[in-house]
C-alpha cells in the first residue's frame, strides 16, 4: 500500500484524502492550523461561531458526492436546506432587487422592470445552460497534464463553442438592458475573485447555477462541511496531524519523497499539496530547478484575484434580513476597477451573510451573526499591508454604510463581538500569496491548460490540488480538482 502525505486539510485536501482512502492508499494529512478546513475555517467567541471564508453553497450534488462515494449517506453527515429567496440586492438609490429560486416570482419581478428584459433573461438562461453543459463535459473534469489533451481538434472546437473571449458583463448586456439587472447577473464573478468587466463570459454560468440548482445552507455553517469531511476521513482510517507547519517538500533527483514539518522529516511515496499553488511552488520547493516553469520570479508576476476585508459581527439583537444580502456601490464599474487597479474602494460594494436567520445554533439565544465581506485589492501592488489605523478607519466607514440600509440603522449600537480579517490575515493564516483570497485570477491565460495542473511536470510523485490549480476557485470546483488529482494519482500508481 503506497503512502501519501497531503499538505493541508482544506477542502481540496480533505476531499482528496477521502477519495484516496477509498482507492486503497495510506493517507496522512499535515495541517498547519489547529483545526481543519483551510479557508473553510471557523472563529468562536462568546458563543458566536463565525464562518471565516466561503458561505454560499451551490451545486449541492458535489457536496453530497464526497460522502456517497465513500459508502455513506450524506444526510447522516450534513443537513442541507434550500434558501428562497437566494438574496436581496440593495442599490445606492435605496431600491432593492430580490433574487428568488422561484422562476415565476423572478419573472414577475423582471417584467416590472421591463418585459423585454424578462424575455432576455430567459434567453440568457437557455444560452448559458448550453455553454455550461459543454464546459462540464469537456473541460471542468479533464486534466491537462499533456499539451495534446488541450491542443486537439475536438477540444479546440468545444472551446470555440464556449465563446469565452468577451467579458461576463458584455455577455449579460447582450441579453438585458437594465443596468441594475446587468449588475445583478454579473457580480457573481467576484465569487472567484475576478472582475465581471474583464473576466471571461463563461463565468456567467454562476448566476445560472444559482437559479437552476439553488443556493443552499448547511446547518452548523460552512465549517460543518469541513468538520464532517474530517469525521469521514478519520472513520475510513486516515491519519490527521494538526499544528504541523510543513516547511519543505523533500525532493531528490526530481522525485518527491516526503515533507519537513516542525523540523522533522516524514517520508512517503507520494506528496499531494493542498497549500495554495503559488505558496507551495515558491516556498515549499527549495531547489529552483524543481519548480519547473513556475519559478519564484514567474509566480510573483502572475495575475492574482482580489482579496477580502471581512468583518465578523456578533450582535445582541435580532434583525429581519435574508441569509445573503448585497449592497452595490453607486458607481459599480469604478468600484470593481479599483479592485484590480489596486485602489481600496472609497464607495465599496459589499456582501452580508446572516446564517442565524435560519440556524440558531451559531449564536447565543436572541442574538445575531452578520458577516460582512468587502472585496478589496490583494497585496500584490499598491498597498502591501493594512495598518491598524487604516483598518479601524475603513471598518468604521463600512459600518456607517451598513447603517444606511433601513434594516440596520442601529447596528453600531448592538455590536457585542467584532473580529476582522484583512488581506494580511488571509496571507498569514492560510498561506495565500499576496492575501489573494481566491488564488490565481482565472483570466484566459491562467485557465484550463494554462492554469497550474494537478501533476508536477518536473518532479515525479508530486501533485497539487486547490483553487489556484485547474479547474479553479470555489468550493465545488476545488472538490472537482480533488477528483481530477486523485484520478491522476491512481493512474500513475498503476503504471
Amino acid at each position: 500500500m503506497k503512502k501519501i502525505i497531503i499538505i493541508g486539510a482544506g477542502v481540496g485536501g480533505l476531499a482528496s484524502g477521502i477519495r484516496l482512502l477509498k482507492m486503497g492508499f495510506d493517507v496522512e494529512i499535515f495541517e498547519k492550523n489547529e483545526k481543519v478546513g483551510g479557508r473553510m475555517y471557523q472563529i468562536e467567541e462568546k458563543g458566536f461561531k463565525f464562518d471565516v471564508g466561503p458561505t454560499i453553497v451551490m451545486m449541492p450534488e458535489i457536496y453530497n458526492e464526497i460522502f456517497e462515494l465513500s459508502g455513506v449517506d450524506p444526510k447522516d453527515y450534513i443537513d442541507m436546506s434550500l434558501l428562497s429567496p437566494m438574496y436581496d440586492i440593495h442599490f445606492k438609490d435605496q431600491t432593492k432587487l430580490r433574487i428568488s429560486t422561484d422562476l415565476t416570482q423572478l419573472v414577475s419581478q423582471l417584467e416590472k422592470i421591463d418585459p423585454k428584459d424578462a424575455q432576455g433573461y430567459l434567453a440568457y438562461l437557455s444560452d448559458v445552460y448550453k455553454r455550461f453543459l459543454i464546459a462540464k463535459e469537456h473541460f471542468l473534469m479533464k486534466s491537462y497534464s499533456k499539451p495534446i489533451q488541450f491542443y486537439n481538434p475536438k477540444s479546440l472546437y468545444h472551446l470555440l463553442r464556449l465563446r469565452t473571449l468577451n467579458s461576463a458583463y458584455d455577455s449579460i448586456s447582450s441579453f438585458v438592458k437594465d443596468e441594475k439587472l446587468r449588475q445583478a447577473l454579473s457580480f457573481q464573478t467576484l465569487y472567484i475573485g475576478v472582475s465581471p468587466f474583464t473576466g471571461p463570459s463563461i463565468y456567467t454560468i454562476i448566476p445560472m447555477i444559482e437559479l437552476l440548482y439553488g443556493v443552499w445552507y448547511i446547518k452548523g455553517g460552512m465549517y460543518e462541511m469541513a468538520n464532517q469531511m474530517k469525521r469521514r476521513f478519520l472513520e475510513m482510517g486516515g491519519k490527521l496531524r494538526l499544528n504541523e507547519n510543513v516547511s519543505e517538500i523533500l525532493i531528490k533527483d526530481r522525485l518527491a519523497y516526503g515533507v519537513v514539518s516542525n523540523e522533522e522529516h516524514h517520508h512517503s511515496d507520494i506528496v499531494l499539496t493542498n497549500a495554495d499553488f503559488p505558496y507551495a511552488n515558491s516556498e515549499l520547493i527549495k531547489n529552483e530547478k524543481d519548480k519547473g516553469k513556475y519559478t519564484t520570479k514567474k509566480i510573483h508576476k502572475m495575475s492574482y484575484s482580489a482579496s477580502s476585508l471581512v468583518i465578523y459581527l456578533g450582535l445582541d439583537k435580532k434583525y429581519k434580513t435574508n441569509v445573503h444580502t448585497l449592497r452595490f456601490a453607486k458607481d459599480f464599474k469604478k468600484n470593481i476597477n479599483d479592485l484590480f487597479e489596486f485602489n481600496v474602494p472609497e464607495d465599496p460594494s459589499f456582501y452580508m451573510y446572516s446564517p442565524t436567520q435560519v440556524d440558531e445554533t451559531l449564536s447565543p439565544k436572541g442574538k445575531e451573526i452578520i458577516y460582512v465581506l468587502v472585496p478589496v485589492p490583494s497585496l500584490h501592488k499598491g498597498m502591501t499591508s493594512w495598518s491598524e489605523a487604516f483598518q479601524k478607519q475603513y471598518v468604521n466607514e463600512v459600518l456607517d454604510m451598513i447603517s444606511q440600509i433601513d434594516e440596520f440603522n442601529d447596528i453600531k449600537d448592538h455590536i457585542e463581538v467584532m473580529r476582522v480579517f484583512t488581506p494580511d490575515d488571509f496571507k498569514k493564516q492560510f498561506n495565500l500569496q499576496f492575501g489573494a483570497t481566491f488564488g490565481l485570477r482565472p483570466v484566459v491565460t491562467q485557465s484550463l491548460y494554462f492554469r497550474p495542473q494537478a501533476r508536477s511536470k518536473t518532479v515525479k510523485n508530486l501533485y497539487f490540488v486547490g483553487s489556484s490549480n485547474h479547474p479553479g476557485a470555489g468550493v465545488p470546483i476545488v472538490m472537482l480538482s480533488a477528483d481530477i488529482v486523485t484520478r491522476e494519482i491512481k493512474k500513475d500508481s498503476e503504471k
